[in-house]
């Protein structure tokens, strides 16, 4: 059946223009398709956001190997989902006003106010640490075939693992923050998220053997902690000297 197109006025046969791409099948504007508009235009909600975070959490290393190879329609994008979960770890630290450093009495550096600079800014900081990942895994894994981008949008998505786990342990945040105890809370998150990476790793380089993945992954986080800690400690030492 021809149909003729609402949007360029084409005479065409099938489900979209050949000449404009609109769809054919337009619907009525009322309540149900600002909904489905939010959902699919603005967050991918229908498919992308749970599909995305369903598959980081059971098949994590094998899911980002297929996006980076074509299979991408059902994910959301990997920047897309850093900036959407780091804005909502971000604003639950604000809102609650959450304290992940220990203000040090003898240091020029006022930890309560880096602490809400951090929150506020929490998704351009987590942004910021992925090329320092990427610069690890791509050092450790040169050989691999896959270039520096690719393994930018590895680690990516990696950050939105540690961020997904982050939110899901909120609760145990707000309930140890103010108290020694909230250290004890963040380094579990840290070693929950280092073995995170590690099988997400031996599941995204499945021709190597499982020991070398294991150990260059473990070599590519230490090259993320020295620079890292370099960086840090640069910063540090500028505040404290202006």
């Amino acid at each position: 059946m021809e149909i003729t197109c609402k949007n360029c006025h084409n005479t065409y046969t099938g489900h979209y223009c050949n000449n404009c791409g609109q769809t054919a099948d337009t619907h009525k504007i009322n309540w149900h398709f600002i909904w489905h508009d939010i959902q699919h235009s603005l967050l991918h909600f229908d498919e992308g956001i749970p599909y995305s975070i369903k598959q980081l959490f059971t098949r994590p290393g094998h899911s980002i190997r297929e996006f980076i190879e074509g299979k991408r329609v059902k994910h959301f994008k990997p920047l897309s989902l850093v900036v959407v979960l780091a804005a909502l770890y971000g604003f639950l630290c604000h809102y609650f006003h959450i304290n992940l450093f220990i203000n040090n009495s003898d240091s020029k550096i006022d930890f309560v106010e880096f602490n809400e600079w951090v929150s506020t800014h929490f998704g351009w900081v987590t942004i910021a640490t992925i090329p320092l990942f990427t610069l690890g895994t791509y050092i450790c894994f040169r050989n691999q075939g896959y270039n520096f981008v690719e393994y930018f949008v590895l680690n990516t998505y990696k950050a939105s693992q540690k961020l997904f786990i982050s939110i899901l342990l909120f609760p145990l945040l707000y309930y140890f923050n103010g108290t020694s105890k909230i250290t004890t809370v963040t380094n579990f998150v840290y070693l929950l998220d280092v073995f995170l990476i590690i099988w997400t790793n031996i599941q995204f380089f499945n021709t190597m053997p499982k020991t070398k993945v294991l150990w260059l992954s473990i070599l590519s986080h230490i090259i993320f902690l020295i620079l890292f800690i370099s960086i840090g400690a640069l910063i540090i030492a500028f505040e404290e000297g202006s």
